[in-house]
């Protein structure tokens, strides 16, 4: 029986036969209500003739207490308005106190301007490649069967924050790198140091080259350029940077250990140190989208803990399988090797020059560097490697690449018209790069790789993008895996990437 027939159902509610007892009952109810007010009534009129007259009655002590507590509600109101026009930021209230107990009130509290220290913001990104290889037979001789497949490139997570007022701090890590987790840039800042300088002490890129000291999330292209590989990059020291008061100029003086692993670590005591400083300046600078034109240089010098040294690199992309290689078959490698490699170079010191030179205008950029390393041997052997790249990007859609004047280099990519659920195209792109790097001298034949890229990126928002590349590497020299050196070989690679970071 559902409840509509059990409401239906019910004697109260429904019409009865017996329509005298639905009118007596409510009469009956009615008068015993006005019975007992009546006899309410009569009990308080004798109560009231039997109190003493001088003494106050209870109801009017209760209204006296109840209107002042009011009071004091309001007066404690008007204090907290009082407090609250002092300290627009408002005071500390009492719950925070009671959390903070336990601390000095410094390390809860600026007093100069109330903010809170430490602070601390997560941040990361990742990026997805799909990677598909066509090698001719020389190339394959020299570096192998090249399988397609899809990595997670990069996998990071950050927090950044301050520890105070002019103390900053960052510390990230990658859990997509080999030896996952793995210390990227994990440092502290002291600002306005030395001067208007910053130091910088910890693990960070090192100030050197304008193509390392883009952020991986602002590359134009998958990866930076093959003269890459001669950067000392990031290595754990102390280091002062700055820049001129109109943020025209730009410097760098860092000192590291070197070489550095992975986790920020480096013990040795037959040299392990190295240096590294970076200038730039704006020729022109008519403002981002009229006009400016970048020049800088940069030098390093590296005394390897280890007295080994060595350069290599691939062609500019990379995807591996770590953890699955025994379901590959015999002899195919899990990764993208080395295209060229000059090996481990029994090395007593080096010395690292590069140029730079940039020019944006309107929606065309230009980039290019060139790199010198001399390398002095225990053996008193030297040799010089060298490498160079220039890069182009073009916005079909109509944006231009912002300039980061503290940083000397190129910023962040912000469409025009985002795409989002109301339509929107994004800012598409296209871009060019010519890549060297000739690691070939006297007995050291680590090869000479050439590589020439095309570039397509979509960016949906300043946080997400997609970018297609197809890079023809030419392989002009290298020792082949097993056998003599292969001469001009090729290799043909299309990459896809899917990044978003926040």
């Amino acid at each position: 029986m559902n409840q509509e027939t059990d409401f239906q159902e019910t004697p109260y509610f429904s019409a009865s036969p017996n329509k005298r007892n639905d009118i007596e009952l409510p009469s009956l109810r009615t008068i015993s209500i006005w019975f007992l007010t009546l006899l309410f009534v009569l009990t308080l009129s004798v109560l009231e003739g039997q109190a003493q007259p001088p003494a106050p009655e209870p109801n009017e002590n209760g209204v006296h207490s109840h209107l002042q507590s009011l009071q004091r509600q309001i007066d404690e109101l008007k204090s907290q308005q009082t407090l609250m026009n002092q300290y627009p930021n408002g005071p500390i209230t009492s719950e925070e106190d009671e959390y903070d107990s336990d601390l000095p009130s410094l390390l809860s509290n600026d007093p100069a301007n109330g903010n809170k220290y430490p602070t601390a913001r997560l941040t990361g990104f990742f990026q997805a490649d799909a990677v598909w290889f066509h090698q001719d037979a020389g190339n394959i001789q020299a570096v192998g069967d090249l399988q397609d497949g899809a990595d997670f490139r990069r996998a990071r997570l950050a927090a950044t924050g301050d520890a105070w007022e002019n103390v900053g701090y960052m510390l990230e890590m990658d859990f997509a790198f080999p030896g996952r987790p793995s210390f990227m840039d994990v440092w502290l800042e002291v600002r306005e140091a030395m001067g208007t300088n910053t130091v910088r002490i910890g693990q960070y890129r090192q100030p050197f080259g304008m193509d390392g000291l883009t952020s991986v999330k602002e590359l134009t292209f998958l990866e930076r350029a093959l003269p890459f590989a001669f950067l000392p990059f990031r290595q754990i020291g102390a280091m002062t940077f700055g820049h001129s008061e109109d943020e025209q100029s730009t410097w760098a003086l860092s000192g590291f250990r070197f070489p550095t692993d992975t986790y920020g670590g480096n013990v040795g005591d037959s040299g392990g140190y190295g240096l590294a400083t970076r200038l730039t300046h704006l020729l022109i600078d008519n403002g981002d989208g009229n006009g400016l034109l970048h020049i800088g240089g940069g030098y390093s010098f590296g005394n390897p803990a280890n007295n080994l040294l060595q350069y290599r690199n691939q062609p500019e992309i990379f995807v591996s399988e770590t953890g699955g290689a025994a379901q590959v078959p015999v002899g195919v490698p899990t990764f993208v090797p080395p295209f060229v490699n000059t090996g481990l170079i029994p090395t007593q010191n080096f010395n690292l020059f590069n140029a730079e030179l940039a020019y944006a205008i309107g929606s065309f950029y230009a980039q290019s560097e060139v790199l010198y390393s001399h390398v002095r041997q225990r053996n008193g052997q030297t040799n010089s490697f060298s490498g160079a790249y220039a890069h182009f990007g073009y916005f079909l859609t109509g944006e231009s690449r912002a300039y980061n004047r503290k940083g000397g280099v190129f910023g962040r990519v912000v469409p025009l018209d985002p795409y989002n659920r109301d339509g929107g195209c994004g800012a598409w792109e296209v871009a060019g790069r010519w890549s060297y790097i000739d690691l070939n001298d006297k007995s050291i034949q680590g090869g000479r790789l050439t590589d020439l890229t095309f570039g397509l990126n979509w960016y949906l928002n300043q946080y997400t993008k997609f970018q297609f590349n197809y890079i023809h590497a030419f392989l002009n020299s290298s020792p082949a895996v097993n056998g003599p050196v292969v001469n001009n070989s090729n290799a043909d690679i299309l990459a896809v990437r899917a990044q978003v970071d926040f």
